[in-house]
């Protein structure tokens, strides 16, 4: 019954949506450019209006063996810069969507939309200027438009760019993140701060305010541009995204725990992942490296012919190349299969 009831109350806010104005705030009076990159007809609005979902400016993090309101199988979305260890729970990130942060010298903007289940670092220096990222409100095929307060110009989550604004055209910048479970984040780092349920806000984090939406495949609530049927449409897959190529790896793919050895615009990469522990990560390779995964041994996946061990962050942590770091494959992050076949038309599927 309650999820029938905020089905419902979406529904009003998307009939409300069609009537709106999506020129209004909150992009700034001193903007020149409001001509959209995307088609305006195609911008909804998403019900709570700018700053309606607030963003968490000021975050709060504790130790792991201080959290107590997260799931084993509760998903968080980490970054790990050079010994700073951070994690972003989902039970949060779906009240807020945005997290402004600072990750060693780092300005980071987790940015995070429940109804595509994207979780990406943005860089928040744009363009020389340091700025936060707020929630307009605002949808482009049901994906979050972020907007900066810096020029109050729009974003685009999963293309990546400002769609509307003084910015318009302007690529974001991300910083490498790992989406997993908990149990399998304080298994691999122990000693990570966690971002904490005191965000200022009164919000039931042990509650996921969308229903059934993550595991129901009909259920996308509001519309999209084209609909990709190839693999169920909330499949989690990491998406690798370049300019010249686009790819998709399912988790389903990593029942067995596994390492594959793919081609990235030519380079060579290699695609970790295990369905049981939850998490694909990809790293271009080093030259002559064959990698098996490794189990049982978090954070250590895998080991190769030469006794290199690395991590989940990429780090090689013991054998002959110890303390490098292999580099993680442009940008890349997890989100349900039918987000992707909207924004990238064909993407690739990897198929063994």
């Amino acid at each position: 019954m309650k999820n029938t009831i905020f089905i419902l109350s979406l529904v009003l806010c998307i009939a409300c949506s069609k009537n709106s104005d999506i020129n209004d705030t909150p992009v700034a009076p001193n903007n020149q450019n409001t001509n959209w990159l995307i088609p305006q007809a195609e911008v909804l609005d998403g019900g709570p209006g700018i700053d309606g979902i607030p963003s968490i400016d000021n975050p709060k993090f504790n130790t792991v063996d201080r959290i107590d309101f997260l799931k084993d199988n509760d998903l968080v979305v980490g970054i790990i810069d050079e010994g700073m260890v951070k994690a972003y729970p989902h039970p949060i990130l779906d009240w807020h969507e945005i997290v402004n942060d600072v990750v060693n010298d780092k300005n980071v903007a987790l940015t995070y939309c429940p109804l595509t289940g994207t979780g990406v670092a943005w860089d928040r220096n744009v363009n020389g200027n340091i700025t936060e990222f707020g929630v307009s409100g605002k949808l482009y095929n049901t994906n979050l438009i972020p907007y900066d307060r810096e020029t109050g110009s729009y974003w685009s989550q999963m293309r990546l760019d400002c769609v509307r604004g003084d910015l318009v055209e302007t690529k974001i910048s991300t910083f490498h993140s790992i989406e997993t479970t908990w149990k399998t984040w304080k298994t691999a780092y122990p000693n990570s701060l966690v971002l904490d349920t005191n965000t200022g806000f009164s919000r039931n984090y042990e509650r996921f305010p969308y229903g059934d939406y993550r595991t129901n495949h009909n259920n996308i609530i509001f519309p999209v541009s084209k609909t990709d049927r190839r693999l169920p449409a909330k499949e989690r897959v990491l998406a690798i995204i370049t300019d010249n190529q686009k790819r998709v790896y399912s988790i389903e793919l990593f029942t067995e725990n596994k390492v594959i050895t793919d081609q990235i615009n030519d380079e060579e990469i290699i695609v970790i992942g295990s369905k049981a522990d939850n998490f694909v990560v990809a790293y271009k390779n080093i030259e002559g490296s064959n990698w098996s995964y490794v189990e049982n041994q978090l954070p250590i996946i895998a080991t190769d012919q030469l006794g290199n061990t690395i991590d989940l962050s990429g780090k090689i942590t013991d054998g002959p190349n110890a303390n490098n770091q292999l580099q993680p494959v442009s940008t890349q992050f997890m989100g349900y299969f039918f987000a992707f076949g909207t924004f990238y038309i064909d993407i690739d599927i990897y198929e063994e």
